[in-house]
């Protein structure tokens, strides 16, 4: 899902509240707010219907109130369709992308949707995006849910599966090798 395609996407009105703010920001990144596109900067205000998106070699790290992290690598996109603070609600994701909350939180109803399928959160840390050849998702902490191709795979801390399109169903979860590892939270 792209920028462009995910600016057709009905989204409801912005939230009067910040949902979070930029952390950081290496390299030229962009924010999309109410169809205006302005670069990214550390300490912007994050609100729902937002769209984040890193460029070649940027990087670009954000929080949100709920003390979740969510780190963007290059050529990364993240749309903060629906999400209230303390329930959860659902983001859109594009590019490879470290989630990261900590157990120690309440735990909330999140779902992240990428164009190879949905990702069910419950308060944890895990990568998701370009891997060894394909889309994947590996969980360093926590457990998720994978929905593709109708079949929904659960995710343990330790595991990962590869998705190759919408319509097909992830991959069985296995257990990934360091290198693997290293070089998806790189």
């Amino acid at each position: 899902l792209t920028i462009t395609t995910a600016m057709m996407l009905p989204l409801p009105a912005r939230a009067a509240e910040a949902v979070g703010e930029t952390e950081m920001v290496r390299g030229p990144s962009t924010l999309l707010r109410a169809k205006a596109l302005t670069p990214l900067a550390v300490q912007d205000p994050l609100f729902e219907g937002d769209f984040v998106r890193t460029g070649d070699a940027a990087f670009a790290r954000l929080l949100l109130v709920t003390d979740t992290r969510i780190n963007l690598g290059p050529q990364s996109e993240i749309g903060l369709d629906r999400f209230i603070a303390d329930l959860g609600g659902e983001i859109t994701i594009g590019g490879p992308v470290v989630f990261d909350r900590p157990d120690d939180l309440p735990k909330i109803d999140l779902q992240l949707r990428s164009s190879f399928g949905r990702i069910g959160v419950r308060g944890t840390r895990f990568f998701a995006g370009p891997s060894n050849g394909s889309y994947a998702v590996f969980v360093d902490r926590g457990e998720v849910t994978v929905t593709a191709g109708g079949v929904t795979r659960v995710v343990s801390a330790g595991e990962g599966v590869n998705l190759q399109a919408d319509d097909q169903p992830p991959s069985a979860p296995q257990t990934w090798g360091q290198g693997r590892i290293e070089a998806a939270f790189a």
